[in-house]
């Protein structure tokens, strides 16, 4: 089995180890590894889709994987990159999400065959976990101290932290621990603010098993754009893994439009395209940048994964025709995708010089009839020069909507409510 630990560090997906060289030992033979998911929403986004994507990596590699749910640890609230107390959820709303997140993880990794993957809840095993079992077997092997030492507390201490969330470190660590004794789970991965709670869960193990305990630990990188800001977040907030959350066409329209340097790099981290085939498609890349290569690759692929194939393919085919200009092939539902942040409502028929001004085409008549003149303006994808059409139903698209087009880029949707 080759060690993948080196195609993950290619890739960019790792932070920290325990012991790199320990790992990469350990790696060398079959493990089974763990990496939890908070139930806190009832989606997944696409930064949560890195820890799934590098379980999909280690269990093609041959390892067993566990995604586990944190049904309990879910109800207190993982303090990691928070500011702030998290509100604590209901239990309907709980068991909602941890319904949602087992649904998508499902979709992602193979868990029909026990020997390559399973999907637990902690609640199993914390669930009926007494208080004085938690003081008494696990609480005593966490000094304060320690624990105050540990980023994703310290980080806490001037805003305030509750006792729930404190303790949350130390929940996360009997997860280990069980696995490590029920599962044989050698390995624990997470994002890199997951640091502080994996090594607990480490030294936990350590603790109670012995020093000579065989368990590593990884984190990966936060991913982040070129210019600084937290990926995966749209104007809308959060590329969600649902589909009825965020679309398929707007998650291809997000990764299209990213800068060559962040595609290139999200090429490795998200896509399942080998090394020599992303090193290809850099090369012609850097070559014509103009053409796109990476971007178009890149979310064709991204969309496929989460997706499927089918919806990446009409993804694709609405983002071209977006790009052509050939609107009128565009279903009445494509069409209220692929514009939704472009729409303005008009309840009365107006000609189109005024629509210009209504919609913001325009600053005023004479600059209206400027753009009209110079063949700027296109209307259900055909230039128009004549500014006194009268805007009705007659030939509206689906008899409820016109496109405008000014220049190349700029969109108008106009649906007719009256």
């Amino acid at each position: 089995m080759e060690n993948i630990l080196e195609e993950l560090k290619w890739r960019g997906l790792v932070k920290d180890c325990s012991n790199e060289e320990a790992l990469k030992k350990l790696l060398e033979n079959k493990q089974t590894i763990y990496c939890g998911f908070d139930p806190s929403a009832k989606s997944m986004h696409l930064g949560n889709f890195v820890m799934i994507s590098i379980l999909m990596r280690l269990q093609r590699a041959g390892h067993k994987i566990i995604a586990l749910v944190g049904g309990v640890t879910g109800m207190i609230g993982d303090p990691s990159g928070k500011s702030q107390e998290r509100n604590l959820l209901d239990v309907k709303t709980l068991e909602n999400n941890r319904a949602s997140i087992k649904r998508q993880l499902e979709r992602f990794l193979d868990l029909e065959d026990e020997n390559k993957g399973e999907l637990l809840d902690n609640y199993e095993w914390l669930g009926h976990l007494t208080v004085i079992d938690f003081l008494r077997n696990y609480g005593k092997y966490f000094p304060i101290n320690y624990m105050l030492s540990k980023d994703i507390i310290a980080s806490r201490m001037s805003a305030g932290i509750s006792y729930s969330e404190f303790s949350y470190m130390i929940l996360q660590s009997i997860d280990f621990l069980h696995l490590y004794d029920e599962k044989k789970c050698h390995i624990q991965i997470g994002g890199s603010d997951q640091w502080g709670n994996l090594t607990s869960g480490l030294e936990l193990i350590r603790k109670v098993r012995g020093t000579d305990a065989d368990v590593e630990v990884l984190t990966a990188p936060l991913i982040t754009r070129s210019d600084g800001r937290k990926f995966g977040k749209s104007e809308e907030g959060a590329l969600f893994l649902d589909k009825e959350l965020t679309s398929p066409y707007k998650l291809y329209q997000y990764l299209v439009n990213s800068t060559d340097e962040d595609a290139l790099r999200y090429l490795k981290i998200f896509t399942f395209l080998s090394k020599e085939e992303i090193e290809k498609i850099s090369e012609e890349h850097v070559k014509a940048p103009h053409l796109r290569l990476a971007q178009n690759t890149l979310a064709y692929e991204v969309t496929k994964t989460i997706h499927g194939e089918e919806s990446a393919l009409e993804a694709k085919r609405m983002s071209e025709i977006l790009f052509s200009g050939d609107v009128t092939s565009l279903n009445k539902s494509q069409l209220e995708e692929v514009f939704s942040s472009f729409i303005h409502e008009i309840n009365e028929e107006m000609k189109l010089e005024d629509l210009l001004i209504v919609v913001g085409a325009a600053k005023s008549k004479r600059e209206a009839r400027e753009f009209l003149n110079g063949n700027s303006i296109q209307l259900n994808g055909e230039k128009i020069k004549d500014g006194e059409l009268i805007i009705s139903k007659e030939h509206a698209l689906y008899s409820t909507y016109y496109l405008l087009k000014r220049g190349k880029k700029n969109y108008y949707l106009v649906k007719l409510t009256y």
